[in-house]
């Protein structure tokens, strides 16, 4: 190997050689616990770091899209404002409902972000970084997002608030809802794949055609599983335009109406893990994980792919937010059982049909005109009793 080679490929693995290094240090016998800390020490500073980082972008972002500043006051053009938060929640008195169940109203908070960081065990970051390989590490990831909806649940009805418990019940209903979707538009990457390994799926999606990677988004099956993934991603984690739970215009914040200090935080730190957590699994699936999007960028480090991919799909999200208008409860519902839940089943028979078809342009366009006609009939179907018309705008007299 040349020692230009041996460069790149130890920037590669830069995380993993430190971490075998300090580990050294330690007896053999204490080694993989050491290195397991290490790990998870890794997980626990890069993402909260990432959010406090997205906070500033978000409302700097959104306050371009509203032609207004910002943050702007905190450090040079507003950056410290992360800090500042994180100063004012923790010092912010901690108010707790005298008729309250306090218990369970405080450990809703901490098990929404224990649940969230054990997802990111599966999740790989890059070559040979990821904290456990598991033959099952895709249903690891949704056996524990499920705890979730209990920790949302667990804020609502312990807060003895009845705007707090209609949204833990918005939340719960919407999430269980969308979950189906989300849960089905990840299983054709399985199909194809054969492994239930998050490291699998992404060593399968590793092989070039000239210069384009192999990723499974530049498929009829594969670009269909990821938008509906998507749309079941942003549902999931309360995104706009399916921020119902927190509805401030009806539910004056939803389910955590009655949290105040530094739980409060951890609900807003909860809800923006949750993102990048869904988005990291969408990368996995679709994208090509830590993958080079060019065959002549393999060089790069892996772990900066992967970095730079969680930061477009967090940008996309923040554009989203600026741009769509909140749904109504039933035109969610509608959308979920009537359009995502049909599609997703329909989209597993075309992986299948993807599988067997052999190679060539037949199978190409058999699954894109299948896909295709059952978007436009579903979107029919659904639109068929709404009587739309042109939005009129009237300003204030």
């Amino acid at each position: 190997m040349s020692q230009q080679a041996s460069f790149w490929n130890n920037l590669d693995q830069i995380f993993v050689l430190l971490q075998h290094w300090i580990a050294g240090y330690f007896p053999l016998w204490l080694q993989p616990a050491v290195e397991t800390i290490l790990a998870v020490v890794g997980i626990v500073v890069t993402f909260p770091g990432i959010f406090a980082l997205t906070t500033v972008l978000e409302r700097k972002g959104l306050g371009r899209m509203q032609n207004r500043l910002g943050p702007n006051r905190v450090g040079p053009l507003g950056i410290l404002q992360p800090v500042a938060d994180g100063i004012k929640s923790l010092t912010k008195e901690d108010i707790v409902p005298l008729s309250a169940d306090a218990v369970v109203h405080f450990l809703a908070p901490v098990v929404l972000v224990v649940a969230i960081f054990l997802g990111y065990a599966v999740l790989p970051v890059g070559r040979n970084m990821v904290l456990m390989n598991m033959d099952a590490g895709l249903l690891f990831f949704f056996a524990i997002g499920a705890s979730t909806e209990l920790s949302i649940f667990m804020a609502g009805w312990s807060s003895r608030n009845k705007y707090s418990l209609l949204g833990a019940m918005r939340a719960v209903a919407q999430m269980i809802s969308y979950e189906v979707p989300l849960l089905l538009s990840s299983v054709v990457a399985v199909m194809i794949t054969g492994s239930l390994s998050t490291v699998r799926i992404v060593e399968a999606q590793s092989g070039f055609t000239g210069w384009f990677p192999h990723w499974y988004v530049f498929t009829p099956w594969g670009f269909a599983g990821f938008v509906l993934f998507v749309i079941a991603a942003l549902a999931e984690t309360n995104r706009s335009p399916f921020d119902l739970p927190e509805g401030e215009s009806e539910l004056v914040a939803g389910y955590f109406t009655e949290y105040s200090g530094f739980k409060f935080a951890l609900f807003f730190l909860g809800e923006y893990l949750g993102m990048f957590s869904i988005a990291g699994f969408a990368i996995t699936l679709f994208l090509g994980g830590w993958g080079a999007p060019f065959s002549f960028l393999g060089f790069v480090p892996s772990w900066t792919w992967f970095f730079l991919k969680l930061l477009a799909a967090t940008a996309f999200f923040i554009w989203l937010r600026g741009t769509l208008p909140r749904l109504r409860q039933d035109q969610l519902m509608n959308f979920a059982w009537k359009f995502m839940l049909p599609m997703t089943l329909l989209n597993l028979l075309v992986a299948g049909a993807w599988r067997f078809l052999g190679d060539g342009w037949p199978r190409w366009a058999i699954c894109s005109v299948v896909l295709l006609l059952a978007y436009v009939l579903l979107g029919r179907v659904l639109m068929r009793h709404q009587n739309l018309g042109a939005r009129s705008y009237r300003y204030a007299e």
